[in-house]
């Protein structure tokens, strides 16, 4: 097993949580936090550790990782559940979750029992759900459950407001891995999105690149468009090309984020830009479009 950046703070943030009710730990993208950190909370606390995700497929691909890495099958002593799929067990201690799925918790069982520990990871994304759980768990451990402890996580997040809002909590600061990046921008065009893709990756692929390529787009109808688009350019190149967004049976997720005999282009929504690390990438293209549900009165 690699080690990650976040390995050499877990000491650190197991101390601190075990002194405190909560913590805030900052780290970028890619340290760990998501797979290194709640798997070693387990050897502090005797009950369960929940883990809240801002998606399904981070809930399920994270659970997947950490069950990879301790060698046990997911929903043995590792599992997920998001809506419409429950894949933990009695013997579960770590249950990656979504927020709602903790939020209809609440409604069956108000304090929690027999959790521990609730981490809310990548909470710089701050929607209404993440702080209405919060919010929750707050109240819940001031009211009756003040040995529940609480972990924000997140890569972005000023984390001074979130500490002060829990009792002026500890903060733990860690380091990434950096990385050479070289960022250059195409002119507008009025050529459709899948084909400006395809151009991109002709370019790409002309400079000699040698790696996995991401692509972000806004929807799985865009993806389609983009296979089609980019199929004959892939193929020359002898690139497997895979689809990620949240839609895919758990199986298709697997391919794009797992390594594979021959290079990959990803077309991903945004569901990778946050709680999914993808080895083997080494060149990103970004639409800069992102389909967000909004209230329009």
């Amino acid at each position: 097993m690699a080690t990650l950046p976040v390995d050499a703070h877990i000491p650190e943030i197991l101390e601190r949580l075990g002194k405190g009710g909560h913590l805030v730990l900052t780290a970028p993208p890619g340290s760990g936090k998501t797979t290194r950190v709640p798997p070693a909370l387990l050897s502090l606390f005797g009950g369960e550790v929940l883990v809240l995700e801002p998606r399904r497929l981070a809930a399920r691909l994270a659970a997947r990782r950490v069950a990879s890495e301790l060698g046990c099958p997911v929903g043995d002593m590792v599992g997920y559940q998001v809506r419409f799929e429950d894949v933990t067990g009695p013997a579960t201690r770590l249950r990656y979750v979504t927020e709602g799925i903790l939020a209809r918790r609440f409604l069956s069982d108000p304090e929690l029992n027999g959790v521990a520990c609730v981490v809310l990871d990548e909470f710089h994304e701050r929607h209404l759900d993440a702080d209405f759980c919060l919010a929750l768990l707050r109240r819940l451990q001031q009211r009756r459950r003040p040995e529940l402890r609480l972990l924000v996580m997140s890569a972005t997040l000023a984390a001074d407001p979130v500490a002060q809002f829990l009792g002026d909590c500890p903060v733990v600061q860690t380091g990434g891995r950096p990385f050479e990046v070289r960022i250059s921008h195409s002119p507008a065009s009025p050529e459709s999105l899948a084909d400006q893709v395809a151009g991109a990756l002709g370019r790409l692929l002309k400079d000699g690149l040698d790696g996995d390529i991401l692509v972000f787009l806004p929807g799985a109808a865009e993806i389609r468009q983009a296979q089609r688009a980019c199929a004959a350019l892939a193929e020359r190149a002898g690139l497997l090309v895979l689809p990620l967004h949240g839609d895919l049976p758990p199986e298709e997720q697997d391919r794009a984020v797992s390594p594979a005999p021959q290079r990959k282009l990803i077309l991903s929504t945004n569901v990778a830009e946050s709680s999914v690390t993808i080895e083997g990438v080494t060149a990103v293209i970004d639409s800069g479009l992102a389909r967000v549900a909004s209230v329009s009165p």
